[in-house]
């Protein structure tokens, strides 16, 4: 009882000055978007997938990036609908909705992060509509999965990306001789069942190592002196159109070897994000994200970059004439230029969702690139510095297992009780439920339209022993409910309760009547 007594001092302490989001759920501190330019009507069905993490460092002094990076789902307006945190663990990225079996399955890396070659080492952990982990894939042949990509291409295989450390002699591409390793990019396609490769492909097979842009020098890409080093000549992080018989290349785009003419809008570099969107007779459309910019610029060394900013871009590659345009282009509203990391989603309305990688933004555009919507991944402080590898928008449906969190509050005007369901995505209001006595039926106190995350019942003058809530859905079936929260400190005339007072006993007397309960 003392130990019980004790506990219940420290969290009243600690409440009233921490700065918890949620009063049902204290436990979780998702990032708060910082919306510059709220969503118009006109953005795309479904919520915002990011998984935002701090880019910079913490000191002494201060803190940088989300206390709880991971992935997570939010609606346009920044409320939460689901946080990752703890599903996903480590350094979580690349979060996505994939069919698998014909269903709609989260995927997302998860493993360790080398931020100075941005480089993942670790497998994708694929969770079901109701936050159940349904598959964890890893790269076969002895191999580590990468963070940077993967795809689901059929129901039941998909693409994966594996930067491999080789020793080789790389006197000829400028190296010492000490400077022996290089990495290999490689791309297997995966059996999602059964973890099989069905094919692989090696860049160092195709792709000349005296093709990089990046020499093989401290700082840049690697200096080749050891396999934590070695020299990324081939920073793979979309596919060259491959033949998937032989693996020899049909075509590229762009480079030191570009089989296409680029015109006005097209030159990019140290691009993400290349996907194949179309094809009509000898057109091509793909989009990607241009960084126009290295991570080395952050170094000092701003000769790299190739645009004032980044953008998203649909381009159209002719295979006759073997010329490329550029269709359309999607800027920032605010000059960002990232060093790293971005995508580009074209969603199916037409509308593009560009992600600004190292910037930490989102940016909603209609087709002809007029911007509806732009926020950043944190705010504050601790947006300082916060970044997201991709941001996508998708329809979900989550009907999670875990049951919902309920809390109950009072002050002296009354009592206040509070409901959260994390990721749950089909609860349309919520009744709230009290009861003064373990043996009496519980009776309503109120329902509420659920509109975010968190939803609450202020009962004015009203002091609640045992609270609970059922959630229900528009059609109004009970699909959840949570336990009841029994509150020990509320007194009422039919709650049983008892005090210690040192090693004696004494019955509680009742606010309203002073007379002991019994």
């Amino acid at each position: 009882m003392r130990l019980r007594k004790a506990l219940t001092a420290f969290w009243l302490c600690r409440s009233a000055t921490a700065d918890f989001q949620y009063r049902s759920r204290p436990d979780l501190s998702p990032p708060r978007l910082n919306i510059t330019l709220p969503a118009t009507k006109d953005v795309g069905t479904g919520y915002l997938f990011v998984a935002p993490f701090a880019g910079l460092p913490d000191t002494s002094h201060v803190q940088h990036g989300p206390r709880q990076a991971g992935p997570c789902i939010f609606r346009d307006d920044g409320d939460l609908v689901w946080s990752g945190y703890g599903y996903y663990s480590i350094w979580a990225t690349n979060f996505q909705v994939v069919q698998w079996q014909g269903q709609a399955v989260l995927a997302c890396f998860e493993g360790d992060h080398n931020p100075n070659y941005g480089h993942g080492h670790g497998h994708v952990t694929l969770l079901g509509r109701h936050y159940e982990t349904v598959r964890e894939l890893r790269a076969g042949r002895h191999k580590i999965s990468d963070k940077h990509k993967f795809q689901a291409v059929g129901g039941d295989t998909a693409l994966i990306q594996i930067y491999q450390p080789e020793a080789r002699d790389l006197n000829a591409y400028g190296a010492e001789t000490e400077q022996v390793w290089i990495v290999n990019a490689i791309v297997q396609e995966l059996n999602i069942v059964t973890g099989e490769v069905l094919f692989e492909w090696s860049g160092l097979d195709h792709v000349s190592p005296d093709k990089s842009t990046l020499p093989v020098t401290k700082g840049q890409a690697g200096s080749g002196y050891n396999s934590s080093d070695a020299w990324d000549y081939f920073h793979i992080n979309s596919y060259p159109k491959i033949n998937g018989m032989d693996g020899s290349i049909i075509w590229r785009l762009g480079g030191k070897q570009s089989t296409f003419k680029l015109d006005k809008g097209v030159k990019f570099c140290f691009q993400h994000h290349a996907r194949w969107l179309q094809q009509y007779d000898d057109v091509e459309v793909i989009s990607l994200y241009d960084n126009s910019a290295h991570g080395s610029e952050a170094n000092g060394d701003d000769g790299l970059h190739t645009a004032p900013t980044s953008s998203g871009k649909i381009l159209e590659l002719n295979t006759t004439s073997w010329t490329a345009e550029l269709v359309q282009g999607f800027y920032p509203p605010d000059g960002l230029l990232s060093k790293s990391q971005g995508s580009t989603q074209v969603l199916p309305n037409g509308n593009v969702l560009v992600n600004w990688g190292s910037e930490g933004a989102m940016t909603e555009c209609l087709p002809n690139g007029t911007v509806i919507f732009h926020a950043y991944m944190d705010s504050g402080e601790l947006g300082a510095g916060v970044q997201n590898y991709r941001a996508h928008r998708y329809n979900w449906t989550g009907v999670p297992y875990e049951e919902p969190a309920v809390a109950a509050n009072d002050d002296e005007y009354g009592t206040s009780v509070y409901v959260s369901w994390n990721g749950d995505t089909e609860t349309n209001l919520w009744r709230f439920l009290g009861n003064t006595a373990d043996e009496g039926e519980p009776y309503t106190l109120g329902e509420v339209p659920r509109t975010s995350f968190e939803t609450v019942l202020s009962l004015p003058g009203k002091k609640v022993s045992r609270v609970s809530a059922v959630a229900v859905s528009e059609v109004g079936e009970v699909i959840g409910s949570t336990r009841v929260e029994s509150r020990p400190d509320v007194l009422s005339d039919r709650i049983i309760a008892s005090q210690v007072d040192g090693e004696t006993e004494r019955p509680l007397r009742t606010r309203k009547t002073g007379k002991n309960l019994v």
